[in-house]
């Protein structure tokens, strides 16, 4: 099932952090100190997996790994991070996945053939969805080779007809054309944008490199050119066209377009709506290529542009130099011999220090806010950050809070506040009046006497005597009535505009 969406805050598709943090799980084994033996065993469930066995046991896993030594005959030799691998480091190894989220443990008791088998845990593992795109992920960067980038100049033909024929299907009503014509323009623009940014930074890796490696651009400097200018002819070229081409697809009706190619897909798990929404996406992604303003076909080009710019300048740089004999090379040779000659170590190191540009280092650092939670032992990477002022980090001193500042006198607020209390403590003061004429029972109480009867009676349970286990009395009052609790077995009850207050073994009065 493929997802598309949006990147925000979080990630992709609204991820927010412990999700992220979980995905991030699944790249774990590429970081223990037996990350070749995880990848072997990872590579036996996947040949596994594509013979359709999906749950694998530890038996199978082993064969699977011996298959794997003879395919890899020469490359694998006696010694490697599998060949330590017995039935029960595997089983770590692949409980240890499980727990990371990339394979799923399951329980088979009918592999059990006794009671103490059955005990024993009989497990078998299957790739999760996510840990297989992570495991084929580390494959990709591990099959990466860095001279297969290229600008596909001829896809922009195939583009072309495809956008001619969805024009045409649309019209026809032709639900399966629709769909397969606008999944070949999708997997064409997502492959042209992989395509360019893999150039681009393979390109800008090659210039980076041109000090140690001259000889190898000079090799290809004719062949990148001519490549690059190539592109650029025939993208110039094409995008008249395809911005023609787009148009003429949206006068067909984009919203029946994206119906048909909704209607046709065939992705099980996402409901029709969602397929609606994500082919929506789709086609702004498409469209944005080819508008005919600010497109990113135009971006491609003038980013092409400038790559050539810049490689006819190093070209230039490169053939300078090879004339008159001064390069990068040739500077860090001199500068070698300098350093070599100095009379000591400290005119040595002041030396680099000012060829290089540097400085000793500040280290910086501080106390959490609340190092108790912290465990003495986390490591520095899991370990929480701490907020450093700007002040510490430029000059190295620490901040101050600096001279007290005048308090601020608000004449007018302190005044409301006066007077709010003032009406407050009457109020109260009336409704205890009221309390001490009328009673608390056999009658609703009012808002203000309900909360002086809450305040007497905090004010009496607190001062509650124990005589012999048991609670004989109690009493709270003010500066105008008093509240009493005298035992009783019948208890009472106060209603009040809020509720019923009932006091069970308790008779309470005011006076």
């Amino acid at each position: 099932m493929e997802v598309r969406g949006g990147l925000d805050a979080g990630g992709r598709d609204g991820l927010d952090e412990p999700a992220v943090s979980e995905r991030f799980r699944l790249f774990n084994f590429t970081r223990r100190d037996d990350h070749l033996a995880y990848l072997w065993v990872l590579r036996a469930m996947d040949r596994l997996r594509s013979v359709h066995q999906v749950r694998v046991h530890t038996e199978q896993v082993v064969a699977a790994l011996n298959e794997l030594v003879i395919a890899h005959e020469g490359v694998l030799g006696e010694g490697a991070a599998w060949d330590r691998l017995d039935e029960r480091n595997l089983r770590d190894r692949l409980d240890a996945l499980a727990e990371d989220g990339v394979v799923h443990r399951l329980e088979d008791a009918s592999r059990a053939g006794s009671l103490a088998r059955y005990r024993n845990r009989q497990s078998v593992y299957q790739f999760s969805e996510l840990g297989y795109r992570a495991y084929t992920a580390v494959e990709q960067v591990l099959a990466a080779r860095v001279r297969d980038a290229n600008l596909s100049r001829l896809v922009f033909s195939d583009v072309l007809d495809d956008l001619r024929a969805l024009a045409i299907a649309n019209r026809a009503g032709d639900r399966d054309q629709v769909y397969r014509r606008i999944s070949r323009l999708d997997a064409a623009m997502e492959d042209m944008a992989r395509r360019s940014a893999q150039f681009h930074v393979t390109l800008g890796e090659i210039i980076r490199s041109t000090d140690t490696s001259a000889e190898m651009f000079l090799t290809y400097k004719n062949a990148l050119l001519t490549h690059m200018s190539d592109f650029m002819t025939e993208l110039d070229r094409h995008l008249p066209r395809l911005a023609e081409a787009v148009r003429e697809v949206e006068e067909t009706g984009v919203y029946t377009l994206l119906s048909r190619a909704a209607d046709a897909d065939e992705r099980l798990f996402l409901r029709t709506s969602e397929k609606m929404e994500d082919w929506q996406r789709r086609w702004a992604a498409l469209r944005e290529w080819f508008s005919p303003h600010d497109s990113k076909a135009v971006d491609l080009r003038e980013a092409t542009r400038t790559a050539v710019s810049a490689v006819i300048a190093l070209l230039r740089q490169i053939t300078e130099a090879q004339r008159g004999g001064v390069n990068r090379s040739t500077q860090l040779r001199h500068l070698a011999e300098w350093v070599f000659h100095t009379p000591d170590d400290e005119s040595a190191h002041a030396l680099m220090s000012a060829a290089f540009n540097l400085r000793s280092a500040r280290h910086l650092g501080g106390a959490h806010d609340d190092d108790e939670q912290i465990s003495p032992r986390a490591t520095w990477w899991d370990a929480p950050g701490i907020e450093l002022s700007i002040s510490l980090f430029r000059t190295g001193k620490t901040p101050t809070q600096g001279l007290p500042q005048p308090v601020k006198v608000n004449r007018g607020i302190r005044a409301e506040l006066r007077r709010t209390q003032f009406e407050q403590r009457a109020v109260d003061k009336e409704a205890a009046a009221s309390l001490a004429r009328n009673g608390p029972h056999d009658r609703v109480l009012s808002e203000p006497e309900t909360r002086v009867v809450l305040k007497l009676l905090t004010r009496a349970l607190e001062a509650r005597a124990v005589v012999a286990g048991r609670v004989t009395h109690g009493a709270g009052a003010d500066d105008t009535v008093e509240l009493r609790l005298i035992p009783s077995e019948a208890g009472s009850t106060v209603r009040t505009e809020a509720g019923t207050l009932h006091l069970p073994g308790f008779h309470l009065e005011i006076h």
